[in-house]
């Protein structure tokens, strides 16, 4: 059987989620709003994309943040030396190669449109926590290590970047913390066993198999969530997928310290500045609730702190730019001869 038109694809897609919006806000990102964009990026003319392109890169001289995104782009690409890659993909057919993982390669495609569509690229797409062979695009990435082979760009943001108004302020709501995700990795299993049925923390597994039957519970709207000051944010596959939510909200992230990153920049959090560190074993949770319930005022400076750390992804065209420069160092250092730009 053919395999259909990928607007087809798309459209088909659309006409499922329409069918499935629910009538009370959950929170989370639109789908529906994200096919389309992502159909208005497959439609965008080749003499728009140029013009784009030399428009935002045009900018950056003259930009009072030129050294902030600089200091991002070098973040996000580490790559100091030409690099060989395997050639994986070549940009211009990205489409025709998709399998799986289709928002991965969606949202890479909102930024290589503008390139050179010969130019060759190797990928780690999904939840990735090891560092590939070659300069490869990734969505996440270890902290620690050499991980410079991992290039990162805002990957399957539909999922993960979504930020909230929260209308509740801190000292309105409940003195305790949350928990809510699909409970099947050792850590997460760790922290249920721990606090499941404690006046701590209100937990629950949300996997339609919970690991165990009692820990079972269904799932809430992210609005739900800031009912309580504290949101436990704990890494699954590789990054905690909440915590750019509750760090836009008035409610506060409680985590270990992360072990993964993504375009957050997880790894240039401050424990304490920006979310409530605990231990990795989780032994000291309740203690640092009671501690920030008794200095409201330090868990409002969090807050704060965490709004200002939020903003800097917000603004769309500076993204957009940043995006791009990410993109033009990885091609330049991993196409040696090959015109970037057309």
């Amino acid at each position: 059987m053919a395999r259909p038109h990928p607007l087809e694809e798309i459209v088909m897609s659309i006409r499922s989620k329409l069918r499935k919006i629910h009538l009370r806000p959950r929170g989370k990102n639109s789908k529906v709003a994200y096919q389309f964009r992502c159909l208005v990026h497959r439609l965008c003319p080749r003499w728009w994309l140029r013009q784009r392109a030399a428009s935002l890169l045009q900018t950056l001289e003259a930009r009072t943040d030129k050294q902030y995104i600089l200091d991002r782009v070098e973040y996000y690409c580490k790559l100091i030396d030409q690099s060989r890659i395997h050639g994986e993909y070549e940009i211009g057919k990205i489409f025709a190669d998709m399998h799986g993982a289709k928002n991965y390669y969606r949202d890479f495609f909102e930024y290589s449109r503008f390139f050179n569509p010969t130019l060759k690229v190797d990928t780690e797409f999904g939840d990735n926590t090891i560092i590939p062979e070659t300069p490869s695009v990734t969505k996440s990435r270890p902290i620690r290590g050499q991980n410079a082979n991992c290039v990162v760009l805002n990957l399957d943001k539909v999922r993960h970047f979504i930020f909230l108004k929260d209308k509740r302020t801190f000292r309105e709501k409940l003195p305790t913390a949350i928990f809510r995700g699909i409970c099947a990795q050792p850590h997460r299993i760790a922290f249920m066993e721990k606090y499941f049925g404690s006046n701590v923390c209100d937990c629950g597994d949300t996997a339609e198999k919970p690991s165990c039957d009692q820990w079972g519970k269904p799932l809430i709207t992210l609005y739900d969530h800031l009912k309580y000051r504290y949101i436990i944010s704990l890494e699954g596959n590789d990054v905690a997928s909440n915590l750019k939510w509750v760090m836009s909200s008035n409610s506060i992230a409680v985590m270990p310290k992360p072990k993964y990153e993504t375009w957050f920049m997880e790894g240039r959090l401050i424990p304490n500045v920006h979310y409530i560190q605990i231990k990795d074993d989780y032994s000291d949770l309740e203690e640092r609730l009671h501690y920030y319930n008794a200095h409201p005022d330090e868990a409002e400076k969090i807050i704060k702190h965490a709004h200002e750390y939020v903003r800097q992804f917000q603004n769309k065209d500076r993204e957009d730019l940043i995006h791009l420069l990410v993109l033009e160092k990885y091609f330049k250092l991993t196409n040696p001869g090959v015109a970037v730009w057309e």
